[in-house]
């Protein structure tokens, strides 16, 4: 039984990395699918790639005309959509002194209010259909601060409260909104800002699993939020990070003293 037989799914962010599995996946499980990127040539592949079940469209989160367009465009090549994804987003690593209010307007204009006009964009499509599910892609950066990252936390912790409200005022059309908080994300986002000093086997010391999410694992659990699988879930923070927000993995101790 393929899980999204007969939904219509708009995901952002889809031209590569996670949100370009989310939207293999859906397709997989009987989704049509509109992938929404600004890296229109690897949008387009994939698009082709997936054949009539997809088509690519251009959106900047940022713009609420790209977002009128892509819903219109949605509706009209599949039907309205039921299914939004709010992948799309960007990292600046760097110590807070250093971010420049430039960057940090940057991050929140992507990673959050990317989002915000998105919910909003689909909301009558979604009422008018009877109802949908949102998925807006949080981290685990989202529920614990960390070093160099404050426009990152600052935007995917207000992810997370966008979730909480939004959730409450559309779930009296049947539109459930979920986030997802993964512990890793596409390498692509990451690279620019990984040194050759940070030490990858330390890093894995701190995730409870020893190892690093996979693509696909982060693409499965918003799979989950977006099917009926999840039909009476919403407003939750679905972590999908090895455990590592549940404390401090303590290493190199060997034995306790008796």
């Amino acid at each position: 039984m393929r899980r999204l037989e007969g939904k219509v799914a708009l995901v952002t962010g889809a031209a590569r990395g996670t949100g370009e599995a989310t939207a293999r996946l859906f397709v997989a499980e009987g989704a049509h699918v509109v992938i929404g990127d600004v890296l229109d040539d690897c949008g387009q592949a994939v698009a082709a790639d997936l054949g009539d079940a997809a088509h690519y469209v251009h959106l900047d989160v940022t713009s609420p005309a790209d977002w009128d367009a892509a819903v219109r465009t949605t509706t009209e090549t599949f039907g309205p959509p039921t299914v939004l994804v709010n992948n799309a987003g960007i990292l600046v690593i760097r110590p807070m002194e250093d971010t420049t209010l430039e960057e940090f307007h940057r991050v929140l204009e992507v990673n959050l209010v990317g989002p915000f006009l998105g919910m909003n964009a689909v909301t009558a499509a979604m009422r008018d259909a009877g109802g949908g599910a949102i998925v807006n892609v949080s981290s685990v950066d989202g529920v614990r601060g960390g070093n160099q990252r404050g426009a990152y936390c600052a935007s995917k912790w207000g992810l997370r409260g966008l979730t909480k409200a939004a959730a409450f005022d559309l779930g009296r059309y049947g539109i459930r909104v979920n986030a997802v908080c993964p512990g890793g994300g596409s390498a692509e986002m990451a690279a620019p800002w990984i040194g050759p000093e940070f030490d990858h086997p330390a890093h894995l010391h701190t995730i409870p699993l020893g190892r690093d999410v996979e693509i696909p694992e982060i693409a499965a659990a918003i799979l989950y939020l977006a099917s009926d699988d999840s039909s009476y879930v919403s407003a939750v923070d679905l972590l999908v990070d090895g455990g590592v927000s549940s404390g401090q993995n303590l290493h190199g101790f060997v034995h306790a003293p008796r």
